[in-house]
């Protein structure tokens, strides 16, 4: 199999980068963090015009089409250039759009840039397992009426649309009888609480109090969302995966540029043996989850829905012990330097340490890679 990027996604890749290095230094993202809003509708408009919003859209939606490939290469450049704009949570939603069908309109306008979406999946309770639900959707014969509360939904407060996860029938915790909703965010009973997390992005808990929902409001089946659940979460693993590559791969450089500046008895300190092979270990932990974010890039659209779910949990498990390692290594490295906000290395480490719990951390991915049929054929 050939694992060199295509010349497009090299485009797609350089762009980035350079929009990054241009336009989105490290001050002014500091800038956009201090903003009200948190999120900058400039740079939302120029992702846009780069074609990143489009991308994940079919083309007869305006958009590329493009894969989870496609999609890991824009997300390692986000991750390296620390880009806290709500991509991620669009462009999740976005596969729910597409699994479902029927909602040509609203693709089209995320194509353009015009749309930003949220998906509001956890829940208090929950923890990582997105079945234990007590957010509910009761029919009445027009449509559904939705009463629950979401917690610490991605740039939920900045969408103008969420896809909530909700129980239209069964147990708290059963698969079955789970309905996935598209719900515009201005609608009555809606209330969103905005917050800013540790690696300066936004999230927020959403109360739902007797959200009046049309039948057209149905994504899928009803009580038939499990499958699409499962899988569009995997999808969001891979993409996670990806970044983190991204963000490692800056905190790397950043690390080994720092090594060979800062002097102590007269030489840099990258002269020291000991942290010479501190490198070598960062190195070597990095390519790994390289690897199995490319994997995982590889397998998420199988049809297999058994290996799809090994392979990803595979890597979320490996690229979560090496983000662990690569940033605590860097910050060590870079002494008390590493932990201020002055320096991008100690935001590289705070944005891997959100991404470890985001969609399943690391011990919920490996209980859940034990847990496969085929695990002990395969151990």
């Amino acid at each position: 199999m050939d694992f060199n990027i295509t010349q497009e996604q090299q485009q797609f890749s350089d762009a980035l980068r350079r929009w990054v290095a241009k336009d989105y230094s490290f001050e002014e993202r500091a800038r956009i963090v201090k903003s009200e809003q948190g999120i900058s509708d400039q740079a939302w408009a120029t992702l846009a015009e780069l074609g990143m919003t489009a991308l994940p859209v079919p083309e007869e939606q305006g958009g590329f089409n493009g894969s989870a490939i496609d999609m890991m290469v824009v997300m390692q450049e986000l991750g390296r250039g620390l880009v806290i704009e709500p991509y991620f949570a669009t462009v999740l939603a976005v596969e729910f759009l597409k699994r479902s069908g029927g909602h040509e309109a609203l693709l089209e306008q995320v194509a353009g840039g015009e749309l930003k979406l949220a998906c509001a999946l956890g829940e208090r309770q929950a923890r990582h397992e997105l079945f234990n639900l007590t957010t509910t959707a009761k029919g009445d014969g027009q449509g559904y009426t939705l009463n629950g509360k979401k917690t610490v939904v991605v740039h939920g407060a900045q969408a103008d649309s969420l896809i909530v996860s909700a129980r239209s029938s069964g147990a708290q915790r059963d698969t079955d009888g789970i309905s996935l909703f598209i719900v515009p965010a201005d609608t009555p009973g809606v209330t969103r609480h905005d917050y800013r997390t540790i690696d300066c992005q936004r999230a927020a808990d959403i109360d739902f109090v007797d959200v009046k929902l049309p039948a057209s409001a149905l994504l899928g089946e009803l009580g038939k969302g499990w499958e699409v659940l499962d899988a569009v979460s995997d999808y969001g693993v891979t993409l996670l995966c990806a970044e983190a590559v991204g963000a490692m791969d800056a905190l790397s450089a950043a690390t080994l540029e720092y090594l060979k500046t800062r002097q102590q008895f007269g030489v840099p300190i990258g002269k020291f043996q000991a942290l010479q092979h501190r490198m070598a270990e960062m190195y070597m932990h990095l390519e790994q989850a390289r690897s199995m974010a490319t994997l995982a890039a590889v397998k998420v659209a199988s049809s297999d829905a058994g290996e799809r779910r090994r392979t990803v949990s595979a890597a979320k498990v490996k690229i979560g012990q090496a983000m662990k390692f690569v940033g605590q290594q860097a910050i060590q490295m870079h002494g008390g330097m590493g932990v201020t906000n002055e320096l991008p290395a100690a935001h590289h480490f705070k944005r891997l340490t959100i991404i470890e719990t985001l969609l399943g951390d690391t011990d919920h991915h490996l209980t859940r890679f034990i847990a496969q049929p085929d695990f002990k054929k395969t151990a």
